[in-house]
């Protein structure tokens, strides 16, 4: 079902290989994403298969393992964090002896032609880890296979394409122009910087410095896009860990912690503080809410 009906693949599994195949699919409005561990198989786009019509384009990044992928007379062994780009038009072959752990992405050709000029020069040709937008393209899309469902509607999901076209481009070398600069890069950007943020909520050097060296960013860059949502650095920490400290506090496993010591948890340095803060936030103090929630239960 996944190798002839969906992508149009002949799956060999390797002689004296284990077959291991445990993927995920999601599917927008012009663009198919698939994750996943797959191992001890061929992948193979026969030239019948090829004749089929489908000339859309597919990013393969490589997150892990060993892959040869062979297409347009050119063999690579991707690398680590590597990616490359292939083409449905044309036959091609991906061999996976080894565990490996891939992100794909199937996109229509006209729409990144549209963004990169020179796309039939890049098929096939490796992507290095390390190339601008290539990160923050995983990062964004693996938000969308942990979506929840917030984007079932349809100008979100154009809205989400969109982003991933233009980080794709990027990632392939093209000029990042004012469209791109306007679109996907900066969303993809700020969601992996919110992302962080949250990861490092308890960490008492949680500071805009810190986090635009780890993105290799200005501050004032990471600044403009806090501002470009109406909100900044500053007020961003603090509702999320506000956010969080309220969570812990309507969980029956954190009832017989101490106040003091979520807030400390958290990322708040001082009490009376965190007190203030959380009844300005939501109109009531700590202990009020998880009395509140006490009695919901």
């Amino acid at each position: 079902m996944y190798g002839q009906a969906i992508l149009r693949l002949d799956i060999e599994p390797l002689r004296d290989r284990q077959f291991h195949a445990d993927i995920r699919l999601r599917a927008l409005p012009g663009l198919g994403v698939i994750s996943g561990v797959i191992y001890g198989a061929r992948d193979r786009r026969t030239r019948e298969l090829a004749a089929d019509g489908n000339d859309d384009l597919g990013l393969a990044m490589h997150r892990g393992g060993a892959v040869t992928v062979a297409q347009c007379g050119r063999e690579t062994m991707l690398s680590d964090g590597g990616a490359i780009l292939l083409s449905c038009s044309d036959p091609g072959l991906v061999t996976r002896p080894a565990p490996c752990r891939y992100l794909g992405l199937r996109v229509p050709r006209r729409a990144l032609a549209r963004l990169v000029p020179n796309i039939e020069d890049l098929i096939a040709v490796p992507i290095p880890r390390g190339a601008p937008g290539l990160g923050l393209l995983e990062h964004y899309v693996s938000s969308l296979l942990a979506d929840d469902g917030s984007l079932a509607a349809p100008a979100l999901q154009r809205s989400v394409v969109d982003h991933v076209y233009d980080l794709i481009a990027v990632a392939l070398g093209a000029t990042q122009d004012a469209g791109a600069e306007a679109g996907g890069v900066p969303v993809a950007r700020m969601q992996a910087l919110k992302d962080d943020i949250v990861r490092r909520l308890a960490s008492r050097d949680l500071t805009i410095d810190a986090l635009a060296g780890r993105h290799g960013v200005t501050a004032r860059y990471v600044q403009r896009l806090f501002e470009r949502e109406g909100t900044s650095f500053t007020r961003f920490v603090l509702d999320a860990r506000l956010a969080l400290a309220h969570r812990l506090l309507s969980d029956p496993r954190h009832g017989k912690r101490a106040i003091s010591a979520i807030a400390f948890d958290v990322g708040f340095g001082d009490l009376s503080y965190f007190n203030r803060a959380f009844r300005r936030r939501y109109g009531v103090t700590p202990s009020e809410a998880r009395d509140a929630k006490r009695k919901e239960r």
